[in-house]
């Protein structure tokens, strides 16, 4: 099954070449190239990616307003940041705005793949060290509600990096069956983001900050 894409820069040369490195790849589809975060906002209700690839830095709406309008009104797609610029504030806004991933410009082709795959694939992936400066930033949720064990059992899975489908097969139960309490968590949670449900999982010590996302 092939992952759709839709691509947000306000560079057109940006734009083609993403395009162009993704059509190598057989399991990859761009089905759209916006030029702003409007654009990219209306196109994604158009078009319903699996994943958007958003720049931050963009005219008439910025990347992390058009993350935070996305991830609310379409909550299946998922998105991920891409920028030029490692700065604390933009990975901070992007991740609250509800981000699941985030890449420099400069990462290779074949990372940029592997990363959009994760990302279809309901994997978190962060490092280390984002996760400490994340956690750090990242308000906690307020007084969530609490989660039954199966959503705590979900959520451990996820914190380590593991996909739907290996959630689904440590649970035994459905991929969608995974979807559905990943929604439930965030909701719960109060969270937009499989990122900040997993960086909650280690506030409240579920998972220890080293198994984060391990892979």
């Amino acid at each position: 099954m092939t992952i759709r894409i839709l691509i947000a820069d306000d560079h057109a040369v940006v734009r083609q070449g993403l395009a162009m490195f993704l059509g190598l790849d057989a399991e990859l589809e761009v089905i759209g190239q916006a030029e702003n975060g409007a654009e990219a906002l209306k196109m994604a209700h158009e078009l319903k990616p699996d994943v958007v690839l958003m720049d931050l830095l963009m005219p008439v709406m910025d990347g992390i307003t058009a993350i935070a309008a996305i991830r609310r009104e379409l909550p299946e797609t998922e998105v991920v940041a891409v920028t030029s610029v490692l700065e604390d504030a933009s990975v901070v806004g992007a991740v609250r705005a509800g981000a699941i991933g985030y890449l420099l410009k400069d990462t290779k082709a074949d990372e940029l793949c592997r990363a959009i795959k994760a990302a279809a694939a309901g994997q978190v992936q962060l490092s280390p060290q984002a996760a400490a400066r994340l956690m750090r930033e990242v308000r906690a949720p307020e007084s969530p509600e609490t989660l039954t064990e199966r959503e705590t059992d979900v959520l451990r899975l996820l914190a380590r990096g593991k996909a739907n489908k290996e959630v689904a097969h440590a649970l035994s139960i459905g991929e969608k069956t995974v979807k559905t309490h990943v929604s439930n968590i965030l909701a719960k949670l109060g969270v937009q983001s499989r990122t900040q449900a997993a960086l909650h999982a280690v506030r409240i010590g579920l998972v220890p900050a080293e198994e984060l996302a391990e892979r």
